[in-house]
């Protein structure tokens, strides 16, 4: 539906966005309109999926379940197996999806064929064969009742076959679990078979290398002149060997320092000092002790002799030249002594420089012992090392070649099944619930499809809503289409009661009730300033233009007022037809100057409504309005007349309803419901705003309670009701003004 409104005030076309609550109750309102359909629908859609379901031969599943482990199938176990080294087995989930694969191959499927002799057997190939159908075929056959469907988060697996025999889904079940398992423990048996003999030949490799090896290690030894023992115990030896050197030539040098500092300290001693023998000497020699102490008392000795004063003895004399020679023989007695200790310990002391003389020699001539077996190691330990690598995977293979040759003995398999599969006692194809369920939902959503599609798509106006928002003009009300009962009367009174005139003769129909609810909203529309001459006029052709006028113009007069009502469509003039008058003498005889008012303006068989025919078909219709006659002649039906209702032609086929509208009071624009398009009434809309006149605002006619139900829900309720009056309550006379409140106006 198009989101152009119409502004009557500045009388262009303004973009605006569509109000979307009121669009979602509009496909609501059509959705529930259309219930039945969508019932129909669904129950259609029941029925051909419980036809399909019906039809369909039943189809029986039987699963078997087997478990594998990726880590039980490698035969060189953990430490060397080759197949971990290239990946076989790293990634877990590329294990199962490849195991998964291998299920479903056409090795595993052709091994079922054979063991089953499928290709001969009538169950499985649905007829008795002329001749035996080739494997490929059989195979593919299998495939299409075959399902493998891992257990996600678990090492499980269910095979699963569906045919049309429960015993043969068992048994095709049964034999591919079993087809795989013996498949996969062949694999492994050649796998373990293959690693048996790649091993042999890769332990006779190895023990070559380690012979080898061994032979390098002998050959090098016996080059170096190494003792029988490992390098590292020579290395050993040598090393405590250059400690036990070092350890003697620190203790000789301390020995020899000792000795050295023994002599510097004895050459100190001279004769003019004899008494300056080192403290450490007097410690060790007693002798030294008591040679150094006689000397000391000689001299003091002396000295007491030599003292001043008249005690004093001279340097001649006896007992001083006693003394003198008693300390020279102390001070010879001292030396002598020191001399021989000197000698002794300078004759030590050589003999310790020549014992740290040769223990230096035996330290260096270590050390280069020890430089060279460092040389010779880095070798040997080369070679060892590759020895020992050799002898390491010598001996790994050896293990694993006796495990391998254990596993191909014991035909290890890493898979087995757990579940074996169950004859199924109730098929699982046509889930005849769930396919009716199905077909019905279906059904209901192709019909609420079709239904908002088409309500989508439908662009006439319909409701209220449209009119207010839309053509953003005021709504006045609606006139319903007649009931069953009241096209009845109608067709039984013939010419007599035209439709148009249906408010005079059925007073208390739908329409009679919508005319005097459209006659009360025009009344309080201006109280100030009433509308006392309207044009009604539309946008196209067959839009009821002049069953709304008529309408209008009973529904004034039966309220009291005098009312004219002057058929101003001088192309296709109806009015005179309408209320069975002659159509000789009209508007076009007034306004040439051949008729008066009272000539012209007839009596109708409704009180206090009066009809002015067009008259006879001028030439120049557009021409005639633009007469100052006309002008007058208005003036003075203003003047007689409460209210003058003017019935004009359409708006989009010729430019009198425009002429006119600018000349009355107001203009009701008429527009079909779900006929009429947005378009063309807001091109009827446009053209009346292009001459400023003052639109009073819009009617929509043809109202069809039964097929817009959902649209129109208050005023099909009412009408459901017959419009009888309530209990206690007064209906409204045919010739006086009404009692009864105004309807409330329709819903959005």
């Amino acid at each position: 539906m198009s989101t152009e409104s119409f502004d009557t005030e500045e009388g262009r076309p303004k973009p605006r966005v569509q109000d979307a609550t009121a669009a979602a109750m509009r496909v609501l309102r059509a959705v529930l309109k259309a219930w039945p359909i969508l019932i129909a629908t669904a129950l259609l859609g029941a029925g051909i999926a419980m036809v399909y379901s019906k039809s369909q031969a039943p189809v029986y599943e039987a699963v078997a379940s087997i478990e594998f482990d990726p880590d039980v199938v490698r035969p060189l176990a953990d430490k060397a197996d080759p197949m971990r080294v290239f990946g076989a087995f790293v990634d877990n989930h590329e294990y199962y999806n490849t195991q998964n694969l291998i299920m479903g191959s056409d090795k595993v499927l052709s091994m079922v064929v054979r063991d089953l002799n499928l290709t001969q057997d009538r169950e499985f190939l649905g007829r008795t064969p002329d001749k035996p159908v080739a494997t490929e075929d059989a195979v593919l056959m299998l495939r299409a009742r075959l399902k493998i469907d891992p257990l996600i988060g678990s090492r499980l697996v269910a095979i699963r076959i569906q045919d049309t025999n429960p015993r043969m889904a068992r048994k095709l079940a049964e034999g591919v679990a079993r087809a795989y398992i013996r498949q996969n423990l062949e694999k492994t048996s050649v796998a373990t078979a293959e690693a048996v003999v790649w091993l042999g030949g890769q332990l006779e490799h190895f023990k070559v290398e380690l012979e080898q090896n061994e032979n390098q290690l002998h050959e090098f030894k016996k080059q170096n002149q190494l003792p029988s023992s490992t390098i590292e115990e020579v290395s050993k030896m040598i090393r405590v060997e250059m400690q036990d050197y070092d350890q003697a030539l620190t203790r000789t040098r301390t020995r020899r320092q000792e000795l050295s500092a023994r002599v510097s300290e004895l050459r100190k001693v001279t004769p003019d000092n004899p008494d300056q023998v080192p403290a450490s000497e007097l410690l060790s020699n007693a002798y030294l002790t008591q040679l150094r102490a006689a000397y000391q008392a000689a001299v003091r000795e002396r000295r007491e002799l030599t003292v001043q004063g008249p005690e004093g003895k001279g340097e001649n004399h006896p007992q001083v030249k006693r003394a003198d020679e008693k300390i020279s023989q102390a001070r010879r007695d001292l030396l002598e002594e020191i001399k021989n200790i000197q000698g002794a310990i300078e004759r030590d002391l050589a003999i310790v420089q020549r014992q740290e003389a040769g223990e230096s020699g035996l330290y260096e001539e270590t050390r280069k012992k020890a430089v060279e077996l460092n040389l010779k190691e880095l070798e040997y330990r080369r070679i060892d090392r590759t020895r020992q690598e050799n002898e390491k995977l010598y001996t790994v293979l050896l293990e694993q070649m006796k495990q391998a040759d254990l596993m191909r003995m014991m035909n290890i398999n890493n898979v087995r099944m757990v579940d074996p599969p169950q004859e199924p006692q109730a098929p699982i194809r046509p889930n005849v619930p769930a396919n009716v369920a199905g077909g019905a939902v279906a059904g209901l959503l192709l019909a609420l499809l079709v239904v908002v599609v088409r309500e989508r798509l439908d662009n006439s106006v319909k409701t209220s809503d449209d009119v207010e928002h839309e053509l953003n003009t005021t709504f006045l009300g609606l006139l319903p289409t007649l009931d069953a009962g009241e096209e009845k009367k109608v067709r039984r009174a013939g010419a007599d009661r035209p439709p148009e005139l249906v408010v005079h003769h059925e007073p208390l129909s739908g329409i009679a009730e919508a005319a005097r609810t459209l006659r009360t909203n025009l009344l309080f529309m201006n109280p100030d300033h009433p509308y006392r001459m309207l044009l009604v006029t539309s946008a196209a052709p067959a839009e009821g233009k002049t069953t709304v006028a008529c309408s209008i113009a009973i529904a004034l007069a039966q309220g009291g007022q005098r009312v004219c009502i002057m058929d101003c469509d001088l192309r296709r003039p109806r009015l005179h037809r309408i209320f069975d008058r002659s159509g000789d003498a009209g508007l076009t005889n007034a306004l040439v100057g051949e008729a008066t008012i009272d000539e012209i303006a007839l009596p109708t068989e409704v009180p206090n409504l009066y009809c002015i025919p067009a008259g006879p078909i001028p030439p120049n219709p557009a021409d005639m309005f633009h007469s100052e006659k006309f002008k007058q002649l208005l003036a003075e039906l203003g003047e007689r007349f409460d209210r003058v209702i003017l019935d004009s032609p359409p708006l989009a086929a010729v430019t009198d309803s425009a002429i006119i509208a600018k000349l009355v009071d107001g203009a009701v624009f008429v527009v079909r419901a779900f006929k009429t398009s947005m378009g063309i009434s807001k091109q009827g809309l446009r053209a009346l705003t292009d001459v400023d006149a003052p639109i009073v605002g819009c009617v929509l006619n043809a109202v069809d309670y039964r097929k817009a139900s959902s649209y129109y829900y208050q005023y099909y309720s009412y009408k459901r009701e017959g419009y009888r009056p309530l209990p206690g309550s007064v209906s409204e006379p045919e010739g006086g003004a009404s009692t009864r409140p105004p309807a409330a106006p329709p819903p959005n």
